[in-house]
């Protein structure tokens, strides 16, 4: 039988592999089996830690809204705030009201004087 030349599939397969692990070391950066191997883990990885990264900045956002409602006494806690914000139907999220109570507590004032329900 006469020789026959393979298809080049296999080996654009690998140099895919390979591009994604251009940052890594030693046999993780030189053998295919052992790139497979640590790009899938790293795959998995980054999707893993983007969610958790969400719940972290998340948890931050609140941790500073509350700590500026209290210390500025805007209300009793964060969570009076975000309830009377519903209650008012003003949608702001957390990220945003986060950055207005660090960067410019007056403005959380004002917020707070349009949100107050007197009773």
């Amino acid at each position: 039988m006469t020789r026959v030349p393979r298809g080049y599939i296999a080996r654009r397969r690998r140099t895919k592999m390979r591009s994604f692990a251009s940052n890594f070391r030693g046999a993780h950066l030189r053998l295919n089996r052992m790139i497979t191997q640590q790009v899938k883990r790293a795959f998995v990885s980054s999707h893993r830690d983007r969610g958790r990264q969400e719940r972290d900045f998340r948890r931050l956002w609140i941790t500073r809204i509350n700590a500026a409602t209290r210390i500025y006494k805007v209300f009793d806690s964060y969570s009076k705030l975000i309830h009377n914000l519903y209650k008012k139907k003003l949608i702001l999220n957390r990220k945003m009201l986060a950055q207005v109570a660090v960067s410019n507590p007056n403005n959380l004032y004002t917020i707070s004087n349009k949100i107050k329900i007197i009773n």
